[in-house]
């Protein structure tokens, strides 16, 4: 009898145990790119371009912030997650960057209900914190006329230094790089007389 009962105190020490460590567990901080309020709308448009939601490598498609530890490791950060998708978050602060720079042009979302408007698409193969402490993104990007002609297709690279360390750090270099993406996006837009 007297076994039973240590048993059975042992037993409901174990569970208090576990149940203390489970309801200890710290949920992941999460995350969203810093982001421009000022959104402006064109006085006369000139045209419309509509962004598309990039296309991320499939390793960069997760909820965690990516780190290149080495030349050829990377590490998805468990505890560090993305508040939401992170397509979703690079779409928007490009246009918002794009919106701010080609101040004639009305930049929206593509929903498919803009015939006359030219179509930009992004693939992101790089967005990541790297081992030397810089957040880095690249990839390549291409401008569609509104019948799908190809009328742009570059590549695009941007990296920018941690001030310090730490995901926030991390987040808003990732943030600044992916704001100098849309600057060499703009300014090839441009050049280019598209609109």
């Amino acid at each position: 009898m007297r076994n039973k009962v240590i048993r059975y105190l042992s037993l409901l020490g174990l569970c208090s145990l576990l149940s203390a460590c489970a309801s200890s567990v710290t949920p992941p901080t999460r995350y969203m790119l810093p982001s421009e309020n000022a959104v402006s709308s064109p006085n006369q448009s000139i045209g419309t371009l509509q962004v598309r939601s990039p296309r991320l490598a499939h390793y960069l498609d997760v909820d965690g912030i990516v780190i290149q530890l080495d030349d050829i490791t990377l590490n998805e950060a468990r505890e560090h997650q993305w508040a939401e998708s992170i397509a979703r978050q690079l779409e928007r602060a490009l246009r918002a960057q794009l919106s701010q720079e080609l101040t004639s042009v009305q930049i929206v979302h593509a929903d498919g209900n803009t015939p006359e408007a030219l179509t930009l698409l992004l693939e992101v193969d790089q967005f990541q914190g790297r081992h030397d402490g810089r957040a880095v993104t690249s990839g390549q990007w291409q401008l569609r006329s509104a019948d799908n002609n190809l009328l742009a297709l570059k590549s695009f690279s941007a990296e920018t230094e941690l001030q310090q360390d730490g995901y926030p750090a991390l987040v808003r270099s990732l943030g600044e790089s992916w704001d100098k993406v849309a600057l060499q996006i703009a300014e090839e837009i441009r050049k280019g007389n598209y609109f």
